[in-house]
């Protein structure tokens, strides 16, 4: 096998809660995450030489829209998860890798982090190294917080930055409404307006509970600093909440809506809308694409 084509698919935390603020600067975390059916692909084969090309189905718009910037060089996640499999390993072959780009960025549903997490199993696959899952997700957390999530069967409670990952039974598939204003937010903004208070673990996880239970609705602690950056984004929350959905939430630090239940969508608005369901995947394979608009 010299070529591989993997799903990529995108996030969304059911339940955010911030904790504490870390030392290295970071924030610890007390969040559920879960895998949709929107989702990237990447095909990746064996190469004389790293490449990293991506057809993006968002560059219908303006070039200087934040949805429109997809770098391709070093900085991308793909490009730093190849390099970090052949450090480790010592691989001395190259890995042409293409991605095709649906998750749209500056979200909160986690697309780079998905991209690296998949690169780096297919890296794996084909160079044969047979390197367990669970050292994958150990050198995830070298890319990125989120990329540790995407090796778990996709339902799981994460903690510290992130990295740490608790699998969760996978929750009942229903149909998931994912709506992206055009507004980018970065998650360091975000969190540079976030005001921590100090909130007791016993809490915290007393609000895990009931969540999982189901007697609480989704939660998320950074929307309220996204709407403080971004006041259009509460103004979109109120509209899809007016329009009769079950549950409307903010993804990670956003700037995209997941909406649980049916409902009618605000008119005359450019956010982009994409019908979704959950997904989870058995241990030994990765994520399958099902099927989504």
């Amino acid at each position: 096998m010299d070529r591989l084509t993997l799903f990529s698919p995108a996030k969304i935390n059911l339940f955010l809660r911030v904790v504490s603020k870390r030392l290295d600067g970071y924030h610890n975390l007390s969040s559920v995450f879960q895998t949709i059916s929107l989702g990237d692909t990447l095909t990746v084969n064996l190469s004389d030489e790293d490449r990293l090309t991506a057809t993006s189905h968002l560059t219908t718009l303006p070039s200087s829209h934040p949805q429109a910037e997809l770098s391709l060089d070093h900085t991308n996640l793909v490009a730093k998860a190849v390099a970090l499999f052949k450090m480790k390993t010592g691989f001395t072959g190259g890995f042409d890798i293409h991605l095709d780009k649906h998750i749209p960025m500056q979200a909160g549903l986690g697309g780079g982090s998905s991209n690296a997490a998949s690169a780096l199993w297919g890296c794996n696959e084909l160079a044969k190294t047979r390197i367990s899952s669970a050292i994958l997700q150990e050198w995830g957390a070298e890319l990125g917080s989120d990329v540790p999530f995407f090796f778990s069967q996709g339902t799981a409670y994460c903690t510290g930055r992130g990295e740490e990952v608790h699998s969760l039974p996978a929750l009942p598939a229903q149909q998931i409404w994912i709506v992206k204003p055009p507004e980018g937010l970065s998650t360091p903004e975000v969190f540079k307006r976030f005001k921590l208070q100090k909130t007791e673990s016993h809490i915290i996880q007393r609000d895990l509970d009931a969540f999982l239970s189901g007697s609480i609705p989704p939660f998320n602690d950074l929307e309220g600093p996204a709407f403080e950056a971004k006041p259009s984004l509460l103004e979109l929350k109120l509209q899809l909440q007016q329009g009769g959905f079950q549950s409307v939430l903010m993804s990670g630090s956003g700037t995209a809506f997941f909406c649980l239940g049916q409902g009618v969508f605000p008119k005359n608005q450019q956010a982009m809308i994409y019908s979704t369901t959950t997904i989870n995947r058995k241990s030994t394979v990765w994520y399958q694409s099902s099927q989504w608009t």
